[in-house]
């Protein structure tokens, strides 16, 4: 591509680019290389335009001169061959004192290796135009910030055409719209857009094998109380405290110290949550005194234009190493954790515990598949006896639930009736726990015909009451399985049944007028209003265990607990004079089931007799001898 056709090269010739249309564009940045055209100042392409219908070099000459916009061409060794004057102003000297400078060093394009290399490759002719962002230092002092275009010359041209753009009004303005694009208006403080691209950088795997601990830490709070604050007294008031509270924050993270990449990042997430990003964090001593210091700092009350109010926060705390770590991983985190702080009490900071995480990662994974596994089939029934205290014999069954999971084996009820109460699982639950107990009692007594037939008590859920008919799922079940109403136990909890007034209260009373019975469970562990007690439909009550657990000691040699043996005589002589039967929980020992018959106590149930055990077991122990039917001592 050397000028060896006749003739001199015209002006329009020498200034066009070989190549207009094969632009390429590279990744955005501060410094990004980018193939693409460049939109020419309107005066100069008029005056170059002019000068090519013409042919004349002259006015090819003046116009180049002339230009507003900073040009030079360069030959292909990648020197200065002429320069306009406006290039020269913008380094402070003459255009000829610029003429066999190298343009590289002049201009900083060999500062990174893939812009310098693209230059190259135009300067060589294999590339089509080059163009790139640099700050230049101008001669006065300040910086300017230049957009650079590299073009090759046509094929008879010597070397390519260089020009600069001032582009320092662009890029402040630029600079402050992303600043308002990046921060939040009421505190400004950096906003959660800004918070994610900075938390993002820090895990990038360039950032922390540079050098630094390779560790990352986040204090993520959320203000308790808030929300009253803001409904009470206004948006305005609200935001004057989310205001004061960035304040406090930010001096909390500038006494925090500095670390190889500043002080933390203090940054509103949105409402009323904050977060503050360590990066290169020293381990979990440094997170847990950034959270205590900003605790303190939010205890002292806020005056806000002659209201003082008074707010707390609640803080969840993450450290850990930033390999393997993603943003989306460290917020769920830090999520949990604040809401672990709220439920302990609030008003305090909590460190992230995998193990807890992991529990409440068992109970969430439980929850999303219970209800399908009812469908599926997944849960059965087992049955513990319980045993009449006078004669030993096997007088009834408690069905207990249990759930076989796939993944998890063989769960007990106390894994996930809590989580089916919540959801209101519970009510599909509950229907087929009571026409699968009901079912098979009743198939018990078809088949042991010359026996007494064996009751089955089923436990309800208070929110069974509530969100479903029982009394008529309980009809419906007695009618299609034949079993008698006395022959079906229901077992509601003391606090649910103490405080049964309204449905509740009418739905008891109509399944005890069916001839149901209802067992208060657990009595004696909640706030028992004996008065009220009279005025219940309830037939039997079920001791807490722990009563009987103060009887244990007898075998070895110590005495039993003399409060626990007259507090349980006392029930039992009470429940008895309000015709009720009582029934013992967890009897273990034979010493404990002897005292226990010796105080009055109607039925037992517990591992002396039985564990609870699949439905064949209860049919052997039928078939057994009646001294022997639920294993008695």
């Amino acid at each position: 591509m050397s000028g060896t056709s006749e003739g001199p090269t015209p002006a329009a010739d020498l200034i066009r680019p070989a190549v207009t249309e094969s632009d390429a564009k590279a990744p955005g940045g501060t410094d990004a290389v980018a193939f693409v055209p460049l939109d020419p100042d309107p005066d100069m392409t008029a005056d170059l335009a002019a000068a090519a219908a013409g042919g004349d070099a002259d006015s090819y000459r003046s116009a180049f001169t002339a230009a507003p916009l900073a040009m030079a061409v360069v030959d292909r060794d990648g020197r200065i061959v002429t320069a306009n004057d406006t290039l020269a102003a913008l380094f402070g000297g003459p255009p000829g004192g610029l003429v066999g400078r190298v343009a590289a060093d002049l201009l900083d394009l060999s500062s990174d290796s893939r812009t310098w290399h693209a230059y190259r490759e135009v300067l060589r002719g294999r590339q089509a135009k080059l163009r790139c962002t640099r700050r230049l230092k101008h001669p006065d002092g300040h910086a300017v910030w230049a957009q650079i275009t590299v073009a090759p010359l046509a094929d008879r041209g010597p070397g390519v055409l260089l020009s600069v753009t001032d582009i320092s009004a662009r890029r402040e303005l630029q600079a402050q719209l992303r600043h308002l694009q990046m921060h939040d208006p009421v505190t400004r403080l950096p906003n959660r857009t800004l918070f994610f691209e900075r938390l993002s950088a820090a895990l990038d795997s360039e950032s922390y094998t540079r050098g630094g601990t390779g560790r990352i830490g986040l204090c993520y709070l959320d203000l308790d109380g808030f929300k009253a604050i803001n409904d009470t007294l206004g948006h305005r008031v609200g935001d004057r405290l989310l205001a004061a509270v960035a304040e406090r924050l930010t001096r909390c993270a500038e006494k925090a110290g500095y670390t190889r990449s500043g002080a933390p990042l203090v940054a509103r997430l949105g409402g009323d949550e904050f977060a503050l990003l360590v990066e290169d964090s020293t381990g979990t001593e440094q997170l847990a005194d950034l959270a205590e210091s900003v605790l303190t700092a939010l205890q002292a009350p806020f005056d806000l234009s002659g209201q003082r109010l008074s707010v707390s926060a609640s803080i969840g705390v993450v450290e850990r190493q930033a390999a393997g770590t993603t943003a989306t991983g460290l917020m769920q985190a830090a999520d949990t954790t604040l809401y672990w702080a709220k439920a302990d009490g609030k008003a305090r900071w909590t460190l992230f515990d995998p193990e807890r995480n992991a529990h409440r990662m068992t109970r969430q994974a439980l929850a999303s598949t219970l209800r399908p596994a009812i469908d599926r089939g997944e849960f059965t029934l087992e049955y513990q006896p319980l045993v009449g205290m006078a004669d030993g014999r096997l007088s009834g069954v408690e069905a207990l639930v249990r759930w076989n999971h796939p993944q998890f084996g063989t769960l007990t009820p106390n894994r996930f009736i809590g989580l089916a109460e919540e959801d209101g699982a519970i009510v599909p639950l509950g229907r087929w726990i009571l026409a699968t107990a009901c079912r098979q009692a009743r198939r018990w007594q078809l088949e042991h015909p010359d026996e007494p037939p064996i009751f089955v008590s089923v436990n309800v859920a208070v929110r069974q009451v509530w969100d479903s008919d029982l009394v008529a799922d309980v009809a419906e079940t007695l009618a299609e399985t034949g079993l008698a109403p006395h022959l079906l136990q229901l077992e509601l909890t003391e606090s649910a049944v103490m405080g049964s007034s309204g449905r509740p209260l009418r739905a008891l009373q109509a399944l005890s007028d069916m001839g149901v019975r209802i067992a208060i469970d657990d009595f004696g562990t909640g706030y028992s209003n004996l008065a009220y007690l009279s005025r219940l439909p309830v037939s039997v009550l079920k001791l807490d265990g722990s009563f009987v657990r103060g009887f244990q000691y007898e075998d070895s040699g110590a005495h039993a607990s003399p409060a626990d043996e007259v507090i349980v005589e006392a029930m039992i002589q009470l429940a008895h004079r309000l015709g009720l039967t009582v029934t013992a929980e967890c009897v273990e020992t034979s010493a404990q089931a002897g005292r226990l018959r010796r105080i009055g106590c109607d039925t037992g149930q517990g591992w002396l007799y039985s564990r609870p055990v699949a439905a064949d077991r209860i049919s052997e122990l039928l078939a057994c001898p009646a001294g022997q039917a639920a294993g008695n001592p």
